[in-house]
């Protein structure tokens, strides 16, 4: 038996002449609704990190520009492009330092838009990055 909702959505009403979504629009709502729960499931910080909250923006608001392996972000893969930005599995970073970059679009020339986090956003992702940035950085073992 078909839900309710998708009946009501579906089906045309005795007498109506309104119009009804249809099978590929109900399909293509299913699909939306699915789909929008995906995303995070490829980030590797656990759900109780205190850094998960900056993981989930950071891979909705940097990964397309930026590779950091946690949250399988890739960057454009294309490092030749002047607007890509840096692999942060090859650098450390500090939370002060993510701060400025987010606030002033970068650093010296950098293509970065400027303020694409603000508040309470981007603190979470400058902690995530200062936590989990320099996953391939050679660190000398502690005395």
């Amino acid at each position: 038996m078909m839900p309710p909702v998708l009946r009501t959505l579906w089906l045309p009403k005795k007498g109506s002449t309104a119009p009804r979504l249809g099978f590929a629009s109900v399909t293509a709502i299913a699909a939306a609704l699915v789909l929008g729960a995906c995303g995070t499931e490829s980030i590797e910080v656990a759900d109780d990190d205190p850094n998960y909250d900056g993981a989930v923006l950071f891979s909705e608001r940097c990964s397309g520009c930026h590779t950091m392996d946690v949250v399988d972000a890739q960057g454009s893969a294309n490092r030749t492009l002047r607007n890509q930005g840096p692999n942060l599995d090859e650098r450390t970073e500090s939370v002060e330092d993510v701060l400025y970059a987010i606030r002033n679009g970068g650093f010296s020339g950098a293509i970065m838009p400027q303020n694409i986090l603000v508040g309470d956003e981007a603190q979470a992702v400058a902690e995530f990055v200062a936590e989990y940035a320099g996953s391939e950085v050679d660190r000398p073992a502690s005395p």
